[in-house]
């Protein structure tokens, strides 16, 4: 397998991570979004979109869209502990997928890549204090969750925890804390004692 990534990515970031929990091997290759790229012939060829991440396939086919890798992944790979096959169980797993998508990306994640000035067009969207805002619905709905969960969609971890971890534990550089979530601060604790972990990107020092 080929990952098109980028280091400080959270959305690369969280392929990678199911990669390692996983064990499976795979070749990275950089893209750099301030050269453009991810807005060439051949990298268009790849994701239409010019979007990373993009994973090609041991069979040679381009998935791109960071949520349609992780399904890929642990439908291919899991054995159905990272997305369960029951409708119901599915269903639970989806639906953080789908807050993660939402409040997720406008929220934390859009957040951080205003506060940081990281070349993304997400950034281009919004404020820094809307993005705070749905940060915050974000949170507290994670936060009630797991207060009473150990995890956010079954008793062990799926791609639901895997989708939602990063840009949530990134979100400190923003510039607001975490102090008011301690369930999710002790699920962050879950996720980095999980068997092939690998760290966050973390912003380079000025």
């Amino acid at each position: 397998m080929k990952l098109y990534d980028l280091e400080r990515s959270g959305n690369c970031y969280k392929i990678r991570l199911l990669l390692a929990l996983l064990g499976l091997p795979y070749e990275r290759v950089p893209v750099a979004l301030d050269t453009g790229m991810q807005h060439s012939p051949e990298f268009r060829r790849l994701n239409p979109r010019g979007q990373i991440p993009v994973l090609v396939t041991d069979e040679g086919v381009a998935v791109w869209d960071s949520t349609a890798i992780l399904v890929y992944l642990a439908q291919r790979y899991g054995g159905g502990r990272w997305l369960p096959l029951d409708p119901l169980a599915m269903a639970g797993v989806m639906q953080w997928l789908a807050l993660e998508q939402n409040e997720g990306r406008y929220g934390t994640a859009r957040a951080r890549v205003i506060a940081i000035g990281a070349k993304s067009s997400l950034g281009q969207t919004g404020s820094l204090a809307e993005s705070w805002r749905l940060a915050e619905i974000a949170l507290t709905t994670l936060e009630g969750r797991l207060k009473g969960h150990p995890w956010l969609a079954s008793d062990h971890a799926t791609i639901a925890d895997i989708a939602c971890y990063p840009y949530t534990a990134l979100f400190p550089e923003s510039g607001r804390g975490l102090d008011d979530y301690p369930a999710v601060q002790a699920w962050f604790q879950r996720i980095e004692a999980l068997p092939g972990y690998i760290p966050l990107p973390r912003r380079p020092a000025a």
